[in-house]
């Protein structure tokens, strides 16, 4: 009997081995990039069973998914901004915030934004994504009702913004950017688009 507690009180459990698998295959990724993104190369770097990728996973794509849905939950983690901060200030933090993102994770980045045009994605793992532009949408709303940004459609103002942020990172992770100073130069760019817009 004390045999059987003690064997519940070490298991893993479930969750932990979730996020092992998502921790292993995102140091993979980033590591050795997509084409070595295998179940067994996360099961051996989780330290599971194969069968532990699938159980949880379904398959390589669902396991691709589940990356996809914690690069956009980690995506609104870095564009989230102080509450109290004053609302033009807010939005262009939470831009600077985007780019910082795709540097530290440029290959689940790349994921996320071309690889997984792709693969037939979940209404849920959709609306995870629609969730991270919904707060540049809001932080662009708020600019316009403090009078920071020219009333307009919102939507719109953030799709332009979050336009020229996506070709930015994107040249810059690919390695075709000649100003110095890379991070001054994309500061520079939100601050010229937020005073057009204003």
């Amino acid at each position: 009997m004390a045999g059987v507690r003690q064997d519940a009180r070490t298991r893993t459990s479930s969750l932990e081995v979730t996020a092992s698998l998502i921790d292993a295959a995102l140091a993979i990724l980033e590591e050795a990039g997509l084409p070595a993104l295998t179940v067994r190369a996360v099961a051996t770097r989780a330290g599971v069973a194969p069968m532990g990728v699938y159980s949880r996973f379904g398959n390589k794509d669902g396991l691709l998914e589940a990356l996809f849905v914690h690069g956009f939950d980690t995506l609104e983690v870095a564009i989230e901004t102080r509450s109290d901060a004053n609302p033009l200030r807010r939005l262009s933090i939470g831009c600077l915030g985007y780019r910082q993102f795709a540097i530290d994770n440029p290959q689940l980045y790349h994921l996320m934004f071309e690889q997984m045009m792709l693969l037939e994605l979940s209404p849920e793992s959709r609306e995870a994504a629609k969730r991270s532009f919904m707060i540049l949408v809001d932080r662009v709303q708020d600019a316009m009702n403090s009078g920071d940004l020219t009333n307009g459609d919102s939507t719109e103002v953030a799709q332009e913004l979050w336009s020229a942020m996506h070709g930015a990172v994107s040249l810059e992770i690919a390695g075709v950017h000649f100003a110095q100073d890379r991070a001054a130069n994309f500061a520079a760019m939100i601050n010229a688009l937020i005073r057009g817009l204003g």
